[in-house]
């Protein structure tokens, strides 16, 4: 029989850190999360006995010694059955082509866990500085035969690192990054390797499987499935372009760093020759089938590469572990909401100057051929009278005379039939043109 205590605190160990945090019930009431229904749910006593089930009851049992005891089995399962596989990653590529940068956006979409070289290495020293610092409380003999093992781990670490011109041997890196990568945040949710394992043979040995298989009859994998990465990364970008990077960094950014202009041209020959050879560490997850994605990031014209990672993206598919809180869900679809108001101004006000365009071009339109008419009209008179002179000069010598002469004739005269005395007068006074 398990308490509540119990289950919580072995779903703890196998989902979390292992540690529960005891509040009282004036403190639980106190959290918006737990409502009145879900408060009287947890805190009832309820004690049951199951012996008629497990006499009378004609099935075998899957979990016969309780639930915090079958925890392990009992999250395997769940996870299995509601698809909450950890996501695992590896970024590689040559110095300055962005891997922290590209890593920590990815374990911010899929919610991972950004494992780098420095950070695996500091959090492993402080853990063996803790375990070494309980030497010195009264503790059992467990407790100090432990923070014994771990100085004399820190003591090795320590020649190890002036031996080898204060750089760590790789037994010991790949050791850290074993147990990160074993650690339950890692294996639950999953992780995204930042520039590590560097070369094949340390490839070989972070990954190599050391457990052997429960069925006897089982081959054994060459890796451990359990820290293998499905998705391996190159970001790929010439000398050329690396260097050109690292030229337009800030001067106040490079320095005290090893982006400097000497240790970087270091750092970048060093990839190359070992990265020449058959044997590197993307040959290493070629040959187990896990076939490594080239990405040119010198084609990544955004400031933040948010290009390459959404490539990285649409390459791993959708997430498929543990989905956002409720908080965080109302956070994105706030986000969303902004986003698609955003979009919806900015194609309002593209759609009003578009209809500006289109009317100012309809009226410069309107304009030009009202010019082009009355240009024509202009062209079409001057055309007209420049006709008109031979005609008004002949009317003017040879007939408006005479007929002048005869409409003023037919006003004196003012006969009945005024045409027919008209023509009668052009008639007879019609002058005789040689």
């Amino acid at each position: 029989m398990n308490s509540m205590a119990e289950i919580i605190t072995s779903i703890s160990k196998n989902l979390g850190t292992g540690n529960v945090m005891n509040i009282s019930r004036e403190e639980a009431l106190l959290i918006p999360d737990i409502s009145q229904r879900l408060f009287d749910i947890l805190s009832v006593n309820l004690r049951m006995e199951g012996s008629w089930i497990k006499e009378g009851a004609k099935f075998e049992w899957a979990s016969e010694s309780g639930i915090a005891e079958n925890m392990t089995t009992i999250v395997e399962e769940y996870k299995k059955t509601r698809g909450l596989l950890p996501i695992r990653i590896c970024v590689l590529g040559p110095p300055a082509a962005g891997k922290s940068l590209v890593a920590s956006q990815l374990c911010q979409h899929y919610k991972l866990h950004h494992l780098k070289i420095a950070d695996v290495i500091q959090q492993a020293i402080e853990k063996l500085e803790k375990q070494a610092a309980r030497a010195e409380t009264e503790e059992g003999e467990d407790d100090d035969e432990s923070a014994q093992q771990a100085q004399e781990t820190l003591d090795l670490l320590n020649e190890s690192k002036q031996e080898n011109n204060e750089r760590y041997e790789d037994q010991y890196i790949i050791q850290f990054f074993m147990e990160k990568l074993m650690s339950m945040p890692c294996q639950n949710q999953g992780f995204v390797l930042d520039g590590f394992p560097k070369t094949y043979s340390q490839a070989r040995e972070l990954f190599s499987n050391k457990e052997e298989p429960e069925d006897e009859d089982a081959p054994k994998l060459e890796f451990n499935p359990k820290i293998m990465p499905e998705v391996v990364v190159s970001l790929d970008g010439d000398d050329a372009f690396l260097k050109k990077r690292i030229m337009n960094l800030p001067e106040s950014v490079v320095a005290g760093t090893h982006n400097t202009e000497d240790l970087f041209l270091k750092r970048l020959a060093e990839f190359r020759a070992i990265n020449t050879d058959d044997q590197t560490v993307l040959n290493y997850f070629d040959e187990l089938e896990v076939h490594p994605e080239n990405v040119d990031i010198s084609k990544d014209t955004s400031s933040n590469m948010s290009q390459v990672v959404e490539k990285v993206v649409k390459i791993t598919g959708k997430p498929r572990n543990y989905g956002p809180t409720e908080e965080e869900r109302m956070e994105l679809e706030r986000i969303e909401m902004e986003k698609t108001m955003k979009k919806e101004a900015l194609e309002k006000l593209d759609l009003q100057r578009q209809e500006e365009e289109e009317r100012k071009e309809t009226k410069r339109r309107k304009d030009e051929w009202s010019s082009r008419v009355q240009e024509v009209k202009q062209q079409e008179e001057e055309v007209l009278q420049a006709q008109s002179y031979p005609l008004r000069n002949y009317l003017m010598k040879h007939v408006m005379p005479t007929l002048n002469q005869g409409l003023i004739e037919v006003c004196k005269v003012r006969p009945e039939d005024a045409i027919d005395y008209l023509a009668e007068y052009l008639f007879e006074h019609n002058p005789q043109v040689d």
